[in-house]
């Protein structure tokens, strides 16, 4: 049973980053003047027989803590070092009051001793408290975790006498408060220990701050132990060499023979099957090596010069399997669509087997002719198309990341001279590949910086030039690579990016995107099969019909590849997974366009001709649906035309929305044709001097230019002052002169793809471009409507809607 607090008037004797737990016996320093104080106050109001009290309180940066600790002077004298001091031992917790006045010059305080709870007890315990009662058995673990982890420690410090009488202790406030004696405690923890007043939860506290703190002492003790260990190996292995060198001599001398430390290499080099002239330049290195000393940096250098040149594979060649047709089975069994590509890419494979039985050699310095450099936009296959033509050709294939290069020597490598010098990535995919006719592939060639270290653009020259060079002369290398058996692929996302007389060597094959069908099969046949086995379904488990396909990539993803709608078909099987495991869901489950919006949500992409005419951004005159070609393939571009109040004074021509100076361009020819021929056109553009024209084009973050929006700007400005709407279902693309003659343009291909992925029916391009439909699939063709035309007069007569019965037309005006 507890005993009731009892209240004291005690000297305080501060303790500055120290605390003092009862229980502790600690000698205290009496030079300190505040120490010194409460020591003589207590000497001085201590009553015959009794020995002197103070209240120890920690004070940490100047504050004192809410509990401190009676301590008993045990005795005064010396310390060890001659200095003042005193013996105090620890009696119990105070709970510190209000001050008070006293004798002596110490601060004086009334507080009011602390009696701490005792566990309830548990008949089946066998440890007992200081009380004589039972601790329950969470307690007595408690009590038994603590003593081994502070015998553990104790054990690790060498001291084995504390040991026994840690494990004597069997009061819980006691072992508690014992904790204060550890040297790893910081002072705050302390504080926390004496201000803790369940003694439990203090002993809980220690054992979480000695496990943790054995806990570091463990993993310190490993990362000394394993430095230790690698010191000792290395200077194991210094001596073993210094004896080695030795003997290496003494035996060199026994047989008369000069000692060589580049005997081991002169043998490599000897037994490999080298060209002659790399064999030569070895050997020459060779000879420099024997001739350095072991001080020499030279040395090394030379040994890794070696080494390099030793694991390339000079003479290692794999067969080329020539099967033309399972080259074509391979490739469209890996590729849906893209049937141009693969028909060029299967000319490419017929023409090398051909010179290949004929044995007609290198073509201008390459077997296999032109370097093909694929272009298109992301996701449409371009890499994969490279794996399939190594996998057809029975070839290595390694792939060289090109992208944010800005470094010519990544290319030709570093002069060795150099600290950490590396062959180029042409040696290293040459090397990686193991073979001296791999298929390499050039990756996002259109991405090559350069800035003051060189172009590697430049240097990429050399290696892809198929009518002077057949060899390629490494930097760091220093000797002359076959590279005429290698085939090199590249691919890049956008043409304009690639320097002239790098494109100039390589053969352009461009991957425009895929159709509506194409996506569907792709994604039925390659995307499903490959996002259900990530997705831990079994095949039949998760059924996506055509439809449901046909709408993910018509209106949940719109873009020229099929990356998005492989997220789309992942995220849509990752949901149905999920539902399965929650209960939700019973397989197999099919999923068709009634269930799409439950799993993942509404679509993004919903084409003109589905939305409400009134919500149509067509819908007003002076807003025009035009095409573009991007990075990311063929996209819909608006454009949209206001006119300026006469009241506000504004006239003139304004662009907006970052275009380029070729769209300014095109948007003043619009506006010159306009004016000119205004009567015509029945178009009110007298009053065009007084009024402003503003042009947009929407997506202003977006830099826009490119010679193919000269027809769409005319439209906009002629639907503006007419006051007729634009049809929402036609699209144009084509520049105008200042006579109204409608310019060819390029991309016609990624223009009508993109027209078709937007739901647009009706296209019009320049007559001239009539024969770039031969390049567009005949589904796109039998779904467009479209229209060759050689004026601009012809374009207004199709985009136009007929004209209002009488009515004034409703002119937008810009605010």
């Amino acid at each position: 049973m507890a005993s009731t607090s009892t209240s004291l008037t005690l000297p305080v004797l501060p303790l500055d980053d120290e605390v003092v737990l009862p229980g502790m016996v600690v000698p205290l320093d009496l030079s300190d003047a505040d120490v010194r104080a409460a020591v003589e106050a207590a000497q001085a109001a201590a009553t015959s027989g009794n020995k002197p009290r103070v209240l120890l309180v920690p004070r940490i940066d100047g504050t004192y803590a809410g509990i401190g600790t009676l301590g008993r002077i045990e005795q005064v004298g010396r310390l060890s070092d001659g200095d003042p001091g005193a013996l105090i031992r620890g009696l119990g917790r105070v709970r510190i009051g209000s001050g008070t006045t006293g004798p002596g010059a110490a601060l004086w305080v009334e507080g009011t001793t602390v009696e701490e709870t005792v566990p309830d007890p548990s008949p089946s315990s066998q440890l007992r408290s200081s009380r004589g009662g039972p601790y329950p058995d969470a307690v007595a673990e408690l009590v038994t975790e603590y003593k081994a982890l502070a015998t553990s420690w104790l054990r690790k410090r060498g001291a084995w006498q504390v040991v026994d009488r840690v494990q004597q202790i069997e009061d819980v406030p006691t072992l508690a408060d014992n904790s204060g004696y550890s040297p790893f405690l910081t002072t705050e923890q302390k504080v926390r220990l004496l201000e803790t007043v369940d003694p439990v939860a203090r002993l809980k506290f220690a054992t979480e701050t000695l496990r943790e703190h054995l806990a570091e002492q463990d993993v310190a003790e490993s990362i000394a132990k394993d430095v230790q260990e690698g010191v000792d190996k290395q200077q194991r292995e210094f001596l073993l060499r210094r004896q080695l060198e030795a003997v290496r001599k003494e035996l060199a001398e026994i047989n008369g023979d000069p000692e060589d430390e580049g005997d081991d290499y002169r043998a490599r080099v000897e037994a490999a099957d080298l060209p002659e002239d790399v064999r030569k330049a070895a050997l020459k290195e060779v000879d420099k090596l024997e001739r350095s000393s072991d001080q020499n940096p030279e040395g090394s250098w030379i040994r890794t010069w070696l080494d390099t040149v030793l694991e390339l594979p000079w003479n290692d060649r794999t067969e080329d399997a020539y099967d033309i047709a399972g080259a074509k089975e391979i490739l469209d069994a890996d590729h849906s669509g893209l049937e141009d590509v693969k028909e060029r890419i299967t000319e490419y494979l017929a023409v090398r087997k051909r010179r290949a039985e004929r044995g007609l050699g290198l073509i201008g310095g390459r077997r296999g002719g032109a370097v093909l450099a694929l272009v298109g936009p992301p996701g449409v296959g371009k890499t994969s198309l490279g794996e399939s033509v190594a996998r057809a050709m029975g070839r290595k294939f390694v792939r060289v990341a090109l992208g944010g290069v800005r470094d010519e020597a990544e290319i030709r490598g570093h002069r060795r001279t150099y600290v950490g010098a590396l062959p180029g990535r042409i040696v290293r995919a040459v090397k990686e590949a193991g073979s001296m006719n791999p298929v390499v592939l050039l990756d996002e060639i259109d991405k090559v910086g350069s800035d003051f270290r060189g172009d590697p653009a430049a240097a990429l020259l050399e290696v892809l030039d198929p009518a002077q060079n057949h060899t390629f002369r490494d930097h760091y290398l220093e000797v002359e690579l076959d590279l005429s058996d290698v085939v090199f692929l590249a691919t890049a996302n956008v043409l304009e990016a690639i320097p002239e007389p790098l494109l100039d060597r390589m053969e352009l094959v461009r991957l425009d995107g895929y159709t509506e069908d194409e996506k569907v099969v792709i994604a039925r046949d390659h995307l499903l099969p490959r996002q259900l086995e990530r997705a831990g379904l079994e095949s039949g488990e998760v059924i996506l019909q055509d439809d449901a396909l046909r709408k993910l990539a018509g209106e949940y993803t719109r873009e020229a590849g099929v990356r998005n709608l492989e997220r789309a078909v992942a995220r849509l099987l990752r949901k149905v997974a999920a539902q399965h495991e929650l209960g939700q869901q019973e397989l197999p489950f099919t999923v068709g366009t009634d269930q799409l919006r439950p799993l993942i949500g509404r679509p993004h992409h919903t084409p003109e001709s589905a939305q409400d005419p009134a919500e149509r951004r067509t819908a007003v005159p002076g807003v025009v649906t035009g095409l573009a070609v991007t990075g990311a393939g063929g996209d819909v571009l608006y454009v949209e035309a206001s006119l300026a109040d006469p009241e506000t004074g504004a006239s003139g021509l304004q662009l907006t929305g970052q275009l380029g100076d070729v769209m300014k361009e095109s948007a003043h020819i619009a506006l010159s044709f306009l004016r000119s021929h205004g009567a015509e056109l029945e178009l009110p553009v007298a009053d065009l001097k007084e009024r402003g024209v503003h042009l947009h084009v929407p997506a202003g973050a977006v830099p826009k230019d490119g010679p193919s929006a000269g027809v769409t700007m005319t439209t906009a400005l002629a639907s503006l002052l007419s006051g007729r709407q634009v049809r929402p279902d036609v699209a144009m693309t084509g520049e105008v002169s200042l006579t109204g003659r409608v310019l060819p343009i390029g991309g016609v291909k990624q223009k009508l793809l993109a027209a078709h992925r937007a739901g647009i029916t009706t296209v019009v391009i320049p007559k001239r471009n009539e024969p770039d439909l031969d390049e567009v699939p005949a589904e796109i063709l039998e779904a467009l409507e479209v229209h060759p035309v050689m004026d601009v007069r012809q374009v207004l007569e199709l985009a136009l809607t007929p004209a209002s019965n009488g009515a004034a037309p409703e002119v937008p005006v810009a605010a």
